[in-house]
């Protein structure tokens, strides 16, 4: 009886709490929301209500790419991934919508930006690069790219130049027997650290992959200069190899850090 008590108190604190941040208004709770991670925080909000719903999908929160998209003034929402690049704002979040495949070619990226797959998984959103690209993504400054799949078969999937770049949960696709070893999955450029004039302050360069599939390619990682693969660490388990490494530079100023899951056939 006593506990049964507890439940109740328990839950009718729960409903007054609810009752108490709906007497928010829709531009304060957007911007409590603005705050949450898109995936899953921001997304599970929306299963709340219809309210939180509306106010969770707001265009002001995240951008959409849907390849079926007709109605052109809606806002928000954009047919390919290089006109929502173009739109978005530094620190804008870009939902890829899942289904099909998406066409992308040398897209530039020189905002931080965070791009992801509105699919269950990597596979249910495909971005394909064209034989003639240099690179399927090229990034510039601080970015994330989860829940994707990077399909290319000339070039590479991802061209890093500078800034802070996570790959995570994501499939990187090459080439099987690459012509004259022009695949890879992951190109970095970046120099030293540096200041990036954004609302993010300082970042410094650096490519992290965790949770990734990288699949054909001459290597997984290519990079320039005195860079080098460095305190190398493997586990094994039934289904997969998960690997940590860093990328390191003579100058200890240039590190780049990463793990990737190979899965065992």
């Amino acid at each position: 009886m006593e506990e049964q008590k507890r439940k109740w108190r328990r839950i009718s604190k729960i409903s007054t709490d609810f009752s108490l941040i709906n007497r928010l208004d829709d531009g304060c709770l957007m911007h409590i929301f603005s705050f949450l991670s898109p995936i899953p925080d921001r997304y599970n909000t929306a299963l709340v209500c219809h309210r939180w719903r509306f106010l969770a999908c707001h265009p002001q929160l995240w951008l959409r790419v849907d390849r079926a998209v007709k109605d052109l003034s809606q806002p928000g929402v954009y047919p390919n991934i290089e006109m929502a690049v173009s739109a978005a704002r530094p620190g804008d979040t870009i939902l890829i919508a899942a289904g099909g495949s998406h066409h992308v070619s040398n897209i530039q990226i020189e905002k931080p930006l965070c791009l992801i797959g509105a699919g269950e998984s990597p596979d249910d959103t495909t971005l394909i690069c064209s034989r003639s690209s240099d690179s399927a993504l090229e990034v510039m400054s601080t970015c994330k790219l989860a829940n994707l799949t990077v399909r290319t078969e000339l070039g590479c999937c991802l061209l890093h130049r500078s800034g802070k770049l996570t790959i995570d949960g994501c499939i990187l696709q090459c080439e099987s027997n690459p012509l004259d070893h022009l695949s890879y999955a992951i190109i970095s450029t970046a120099g030293a650290a540096e200041v990036i004039p954004s609302a993010l302050k300082t970042c410094s360069n650096g490519v992290s992959v965790l949770k990734t599939r990288i699949e054909g390619g001459a290597k997984a990682v290519l990079t320039s200069g005195t860079l080098s693969l460095q305190r190398v660490r493997v586990i094994y388990t039934r289904t997969s190899l998960f690997f940590w490494f860093e990328v390191e530079g003579s100058d200890k100023n240039t590190v780049q850090s990463a793990s990737v899951e190979l899965p065992i056939s």
